[in-house]
């Protein structure tokens, strides 16, 4: 499994695209679609790509967050209900789906696509009191 997640890495990264993805060529590929995705060989996490530009993240933990995207200086951006600071992306499009470069950070973490394996995106309730 571990070799599967290493090739779709190299596959999907950056340097196998020919440039970064328009706010356009993203909101085709994305919208109505749910998509998971994996950094350095571990799952990372899955975002559900609602009409309207809006999304829905978790970090497979069952914690969905709401959120929305917009383009900005090229970027894909997204800000979500508990943080409203953006998260800047470039996404590339490449043979095994999406990779992104996270763009706040120096290092920037870089995200692919990974295949479902058959999961639903879950979404636990809010957490209520006694």
């Amino acid at each position: 499994m571990k070799r599967i997640l290493v090739a779709a890495f190299l596959l999907a990264s950056p340097a196998y695209s020919q440039s970064a993805m328009t706010a356009a060529d993203f909101e085709a590929y994305v919208t109505g679609k749910i998509l998971f995705f994996a950094t350095e060989g571990t799952r990372y996490g899955v975002e559900e790509y609602l009409p309207d530009r809006r999304v829905r993240w978790s970090f497979l933990d069952g914690q969905c967050k709401e959120g929305l995207w917009y383009e900005e200086a090229g970027q894909i951006c997204f800000i979500y209900e508990d943080n409203p600071s953006p998260q800047c992306w470039t996404f590339f499009e490449g043979h095994a789906g999406l990779s992104a470069r996270f763009e706040n950070e120096p290092d920037g973490t870089v995200l692919y696509e990974i295949e479902d394996a058959g999961e639903d995106m879950l979404c636990l309730g809010p957490e209520v009191g006694v």
